[in-house]
């Protein structure tokens, strides 16, 4: 330690040793690894955890916002009167994301449909045999009539 240390320590009556720094370890978090599944169940389970968030996100930005325009009215300063305006069109646009994310969970559920019609199996009944054949087939069923 320097002689000028020590006398400004001397001065503030800060003992002359040093102590030992303690070091904690900081744990290391380990991530999950992201598991694409193409489930029903997973998406409707994805989609309902994703409408939650933003719903919350919506809350707490509403609740921003009235402090901001409480902020804004007390103060009368157009900075402040931008910050609101600006909160609330994000505010709207998180509404949009809600919007957009019900209209993609509605094309999921029609695409859904839409495999489970196509694996449906359809038996065309045709019939075989010469065009002759087919003209004496008609012209005996309009004699009938």
């Amino acid at each position: 330690m320097s002689d000028v240390k020590k006398e400004i320590g001397d001065a503030l009556g800060i003992p002359h040793e040093e102590e030992p720094i303690e070091v904690k370890a900081i744990e290391k978090k380990v991530e999950k690894p992201i598991v694409v599944s193409d489930q029903p169940e997973d998406a409707t389970k994805d989609y309902q955890y994703a409408r939650a968030q933003l719903y919350d996100i919506v809350e707490k930005m509403q609740e921003t916002l009235n402090d901001a325009m409480d902020t804004a009215a007390h103060s009368q300063h157009p900075r402040a009167y931008e910050v609101v305006f600006n909160g609330a069109k994000n505010a709207a646009d998180v509404v949009d994301k809600i919007a957009d994310l019900h209209k993609k969970m509605k094309d999921l559920e029609v695409e859904e449909v839409k495999v489970q019609q196509h694996n449906s199996t359809t038996n065309n009944v045709f019939m075989t045999g010469s065009t002759e054949e087919l003209l004496k087939m008609l012209k005996e069923s309009n004699k009938d009539k």
